[in-house]
C-alpha cells in the first residue's frame, strides 16, 4: 500500500440506473434503484479509488457498510457516487459516501474496506476450504 493514501482523497463515479440495477417486485412502472445494487456501486467506487494506492499483488475487500438509501431513483436516471477517505488505520480504510441523482441526494453513509495481499488471502481461503472438506468427511 502506498503511503500517499490519506484522508481527504476522493473519487466520484457515475452509474446509469439500468434494468439490472432496479427492483421489479412493484411492477414495470415503479422500477427504481435497488439498495443492494447501490451498495455494490458504492463498493466498486471505493475499490477503484483504492486500486490507485495498492501495490502490485494487493486489492481490497469490503468489511462493513452503514448507509441510508433515502430517495428513489427511477430507471434510466444517472447517479453520482462520491467516496471520500475518512480514515486510514493500517490496511483498514473508512470512506464517507454520498450518492445523488439529478434531483436530490439519495444516500449517505460509510463503507469500510481492508487492503489485502492477494497471495495471502488465497492461502487463507484454500486452508478454509480444506478444513471444511475435512469436517464434511469426518461427519459422514
Amino acid at each position: 500500500m502506498k503511503d500517499t493514501l490519506r484522508p481527504g482523497l476522493s473519487r466520484t463515479e457515475t452509474r446509469i440506473v439500468d434494468a439490472a440495477r432496479t427492483i421489479d417486485f412493484m411492477g414495470e412502472d415503479l422500477r427504481i434503484y435497488a439498495t443492494p445494487e447501490l451498495l455494490r456501486d458504492i463498493e466498486v467506487t471505493c475499490r477503484n479509488l483504492l486500486l490507485e494506492y495498492c501495490d502490485v499483488g494487493e486489492d481490497s475487500v469490503g468489511v462493513s457498510a452503514a448507509f441510508d438509501h433515502s430517495a428513489a431513483t427511477p430507471l434510466g436516471m444517472t447517479v453520482r457516487i462520491t467516496a471520500t477517505v475518512a480514515k486510514v488505520e493500517g490496511r483498514r480504510v473508512v470512506f464517507d459516501i454520498v450518492a445523488a441523482d439529478a434531483v436530490e441526494e439519495i444516500s449517505r453513509g460509510q463503507h469500510t474496506r481492508f487492503i489485502v495481499e492477494m497471495a495471502k488471502a488465497k492461502q487463507r481461503l484454500l486452508a478454509k476450504i480444506a478444513k471444511a472438506e475435512a469436517t464434511k468427511q469426518a461427519a459422514s
